[in-house]
Parts: C-alpha cells; sequence; structure tokens
C-alpha cells in the first residue's frame, strides 16, 4: 500500500516546506516557554531563539497568541452506516471541519456489519479513508460480538495492522453479556491493547423504551427518559468490576479499561472510587456535547445521542471540574452527525431517531469556553484533555500531542481572546444544523498546521483531500500499561536536536506518503538542519522587516503576521 517515494531536486522545493513560527507562546501538557520553533519536511527540526534558518523560510508572527500541538480527537464516526442510515460527515468533510477547529488528528472507528470479520471491515475503513482525510488518522476497532474468530482476528489486527484499542457496548443490539465483557478484556490485556467500554445499561434501557412507548411517550423526549443517569452509572461500575477481576492475577500486567463518554458526574465519582481504591488503571473521556450543550432541547430530535446530553444544567460544570482534577483525562467529540430529515426517521418512536451530533469542528473552542476561559483549566490541562492525554493513551506520544523537536508538526496557532459564534451557516461540516448553534466562543484556531502544511492560513481554510495518513498505533503504551516507564519517551527540550529523539519516535509509524497536493510533491529530500544558536544580534540574511502591506495600511488592525521574505536563490548547503 505505499506509494513509491518521489525525490525532489532541493532547488524545486517549495518555501512551503520551510516554516519558521516567531514570538508565540509555546503551551505542552506540562509547561509553558517562549521560543520560535523551525519546521522542515513536516517535522519541527529547532526551538529556541536566534535560530540559523534557510533563506526562503515561511515566517509566521505569532506575537500575543498561544502555540498549541494540533487537537487529537480520539472519538469520531465518518461515513458510518448506523440506524438505517449513513452520517452526512464523510472522511473529508469531517477532517476538513476537524482541521477548521484545530484538530490535527481523529482516530476513528471500524465497525464490522452483520457477518463481516473484523478484518475485512479494517480493510474497507482504510479504503473509505485513504485518500480522503485531510490530517492524519488511526482506527479503534468495535467488537459486535464474541467469539473465537474474533479473538485472533483482534491479535492479527494488533501484530499486522497497527490496531491497539477494540471497543465493547454494552447496550445496542450488538452489545456483549458480562462474561464476553471479561473474555474481551483478558484479549486485549494480553496483547497490550486498550479495551473501550460504551457504558450504558442496555437490558434496562429496552425495558424502559417498552415501558414509555406503552405509555404513548414516543416523541424525542422519551430518549433521555430510557436513559437515565443511574443506568449509566451502573454500567461504568459494572465494567471497573469485570476488569478488576483480571487484576488478581499478579503475574499480568494490569488490564486497562478506557471508559468513553461519560456524561454524568454519577460515573465520574464511581470511576474516580474504583481508582483510588487501587488495583484498576482506568480512565475517562468525555465528549464536548456534555461540556457545551447545558440544557437540550427534549422535544428536538437533532440532540439525540447516547448516552445522552444531560438536562441537568450543571452536569457541564461537574465534568469539567472532573477533568481538572485529572479524574476524567481527555476530551472526544463522539461526532456522528445526521441531517434533520434523517433525524425525522424516528418521528412517532423514539427508538428509531439515528443517534449522534456534531462536534469535531467546535470541540476545542467549546472546552477552551467553558474550561480556560471560566477559569477552571489552565491553558497546559487544555492542551492535555484535547491532544496530549489522547497522544499517550494510543501511544501517539511524542511524534503526535507535544511540540518538541522532532515531533510532527501539527501545530495550532491560537488566539485565547478573540470570539467567534459557532452556527450551521458558517460550520464546515456536511451536518445542516449544530447542537451549538448561537453559542459565543472564546477561543479560535488562526493558522492550523498539519505534517508542516498550512492548513488554516489566517482564518482561510486550505485543506488538501488525501493529504492525511494512517497511523499504526503500537501496543504496550506506556502510559497505559507502566506509567513509570513514560519519562523514558518523554522528549527533553533544551538543547536537543531531531536526531536525539529518533529512536523513541520510528516505534510510530505513517503509512503511505501523502498524495500529491497543489504546492506539496509527494515526498521531500531532507536538506542539512542548522541547529546551532545564532549570536545574540545576528539573523537570517534573507529575511526583511519590510512590509508593503503595513506600509500602505498603517490602520490595520494588529493581527498575526506572515512575511514570506524575498530570500534570494539559497545554496544547497545555505
Amino acid at each position: 500500500m505505499t506509494t513509491p517515494v518521489k525525490k525532489v531536486p532541493i532547488h524545486l522545493q517549495s518555501s512551503q516546506n520551510r516554516l519558521l513560527i516567531k514570538n508565540g507562546t509555546i503551551v505542552n501538557e506540562d509547561e509553558t516557554t517562549d521560543e520560535d520553533i523551525y519546521i522542515e519536511d513536516g517535522i519541527i527540526k529547532q526551538m529556541g531563539t536566534n535560530l540559523i534558518i534557510p533563506g526562503g523560510t515561511r515566517v509566521i508572527d505569532a506575537r500575543g497568541r498561544y502555540i498549541l500541538p494540533g487537537g487529537i480527537d480520539p472519538h469520531t464516526h465518518f461515513d458510518f452506516e448506523f440506524m438505517g442510515t449513513k452520517t452526512a460527515d464523510s472522511f473529508y468533510s469531517g477532517t476538513k471541519a476537524a482541521v477548521a477547529g484545530g484538530t490535527t488528528m481523529i482516530i476513528d472507528f471500524v465497525f464490522p456489519k452483520k457477518g463481516e470479520s473484523l478484518l475485512d471491515a479494517f480493510y474497507e475503513y482504510r479504503q473509505k479513508a485513504d485518500g480522503k482525510v485531510c490530517c492524519d488518522y488511526s482506527l479503534h476497532v468495535v467488537l459486535p460480538h464474541w467469539s473465537t474468530q474474533i479473538k485472533r482476528d483482534m491479535e492479527i489486527l494488533t501484530k499486522e495492522h497497527g490496531i491497539n484499542s477494540f471497543k465493547m457496548f454494552m447496550a445496542y443490539d450488538f452489545m456483549l453479556n458480562d462474561a464476553e465483557l471479561y473474555s474481551a478484556f483478558e484479549q486485549c490485556q494480553n496483547l497490550g491493547a486498550v479495551a473501550q467500554v460504551h457504558a450504558e445499561n442496555g437490558s434496562i434501557i429496552a425495558k424502559n423504551a417498552e415501558r414509555l412507548v406503552a405509555q404513548g411517550i414516543v416523541g424525542p423526549e422519551g430518549h433521555e427518559l430510557s436513559r437515565p443517569e443511574e443506568v449509566e452509572a451502573e454500567a461504568v461500575n459494572r465494567a471497573c468490576v469485570i476488569a478488576k477481576q483480571l487484576n488478581k492475577d499478579k503475574k499480568k500486567v494490569n488490564a486497562p479499561l478506557y471508559l468513553a463518554q461519560i456524561t454524568t458526574d454519577k460515573s465520574a465519582e464511581i470511576l474516580k472510587n474504583h481508582i483510588s481504591e487501587g488495583n484498576l488503571r482506568a480512565f475517562g473521556e468525555v465528549e464536548v456535547s456534555a461540556i457545551g450543550v447545558d440544557a437540550p432541547i427534549k422535544s428536538n430530535p437533532n440532540f439525540v445521542t447516547s448516552p445522552p446530553i444531560r438536562s441537568n444544567s450543571d452536569v457541564s460544570y461537574k465534568l469539567m471540574n472532573y477533568l481538572a482534577s485529572d479524574v476524567l483525562q481527555l476530551t472526544g467529540s463522539d461526532n456522528c452527525t445526521f441531517n434533520k430529515s434523517q433525524k425525522e426517521m424516528g418521528r412517532g418512536d423514539f427508538r428509531k431517531i439515528p443517534n449522534g451530533v456534531n462536534g469535531v469542528e467546535d470541540r476545542m473552542s467549546v472546552i477552551w469556553e467553558k474550561g480556560v476561559n471560566t477559569g477552571i483549566l489552565t491553558p497546559c490541562r487544555f492542551v492535555a484533555v484535547t491532544s496530549s492525554n489522547a497522544a499517550k493513551i494510543f501511544n501517539l506520544y511524542p511524534r503526535k500531542g507535544c511540540i518538541a523537536v522532532g515531533s510532527d508538526a501539527d501545530i495550532v496557532i491560537w488566539n485565547g481572546n478573540a470570539t467567534r459564534t459557532i452556527s450551521a451557516q458558517t460550520h464546515r461540516q456536511a451536518v445542516d444544523f449544530n447542537i451549538f448553534e448561537g453559542m459565543t466562543c472564546h477561543g479560535v484556531a488562526e493558522y492550523v498546521i498539519v505534517n508542516g502544511r498550512v492548513c488554516l492560513d489566517d482564518g482561510q481554510l486550505r485543506v488538501v483531500e488525501g493529504y492525511g495518513r494512517f497511523v499504526e498505533t503500537p501496543v504496550f503504551p506506556p502510559y497505559v500499561y507502566n506509567p513509570q516507564e513514560l519519562d523514558s519517551i518523554k522528549p527533553i527540550r533544551e538543547h536537543i536536536n531531531d536526531v536525539d529523539l529518533a529512536p523513541k519516535l520510528n516505534k510510530i509509524k505513517l503509512i503511505d506518503d501523502p498524495c500529491p497536493t497543489p504546492t506539496f510533491p509527494d515526498s521531500y529530500v531532507s536538506t542539512p538542519t542548522m541547529r546551532g544558536m545564532r549570536p545574540e544580534g545576528q539573523r537570517n540574511i534573507q529575511e526583511s522587516t519590510f512590509s508593503l502591506t503595513e506600509e500602505l495600511d498603517p490602520e490595520r488592525k494588529s493581527s498575526i503576521r506572515v512575511r514570506n521574505p524575498p530570500g534570494g536563490k539559497s545554496s544547497k548547503f545555505w
């Protein structure tokens, strides 16, 4: 599946291949620094001040802005066939919207059809996504039932196809019973994979729904009524108890548990208590819909998703505090969009409303508004819950989820004070409504850089279909299975060059070279990287401070300025 590498002469390389970001504040999950960043061939090559850079390098002045690792959305559903219909957002429109909002990588779900093997479903999803995605992506795999063949396929997927996470459901027609969950958790434990769970008691939900319909409650309001908070909390507790049974075997590593879609403080508190008791390594994910929608309109089918968005207005505040205190570790969108006409399929029976809402484009801004702007989250913690923790849990760190020399150049230049009002009229998603309609958010992505390419350029979206690549996720992620080893892969950001990190980064594989784009070749020839520090006061002789735009428009508002210095022709070795 690998595309032949096309060698391109150095003199033909575009200046877009080289980028310098200056004067911004770099925010990682553990620290903030004031440094410049030099990018080449899609990789961060230098960080510091007074960097020596080649002529013709594009410069972005990020003064007064945050420089963040690109967001990682660990929970999306694009091109997904579900409940008799198909999502409005494809891998192209979905990842385009993700990039527009500051997310530079998504992890989608392989969902086998009835009778389809895990391997066949995986190949199908690769065909759907490759050539369509605008940013890098990985895949989780759903286990629709349990069997010996499923167990064998899991082993093949982990060893040969770069899959390290599998999801089980405790609700819907494809839910696993407790014994099957035990077996699936155990296989994940043996393989070094992450066991994910959608935690709702499906049996109780079915009985509740049956009772409500019999009472004549058939509208969208019946959805939340059939899935009360305690039904989710019970399933969270049961999943934790099952995982703990596996951890009684001292000869094995602890079986980790990933609780997706936590929507209530009751569930978060149960998770907190189990972790504090010991013998469980568990992680909690909260969706942006649970944070950003305070009180959904119960009679509107557009808000129907599972678990439901809670009507309790203080739930979002409580969940944000659990994110701040590390009871919950990361945020996803569970982006699973259906148009208004598709939602109307459930008219007269809420059980037939396609479940799912938008969120991939707005996740970063909504979390900033509800977290950082309210003082609950620090900018560093914001980076952790929107990017770094996902990278660590799924073994993408430090290639993804941090700004360090040797990491992929997935970067967002973020204006924390700017505002934008969310609307279906202006969003980039294919769905025809937005659950955050009218919400004004502080925190706006002004530039988004994906693998070194500026894809959001001063607010102008310039993505390329098929530019993204599939990223393998290796098994036994240290953060999950042995957190004591995490320091061994943590990048040292002082006095380091891109060669030093290579052994740590090479374990994560990028599959398939990027597709050709109008401004980028298939691959680039590396050029010598000047890593030394320039003496104080010395500058890049190719760089000019003259700006024709500023000379002509002295009243131009203060903003990030992009300069493409004339540069002149540089020699092969600069």
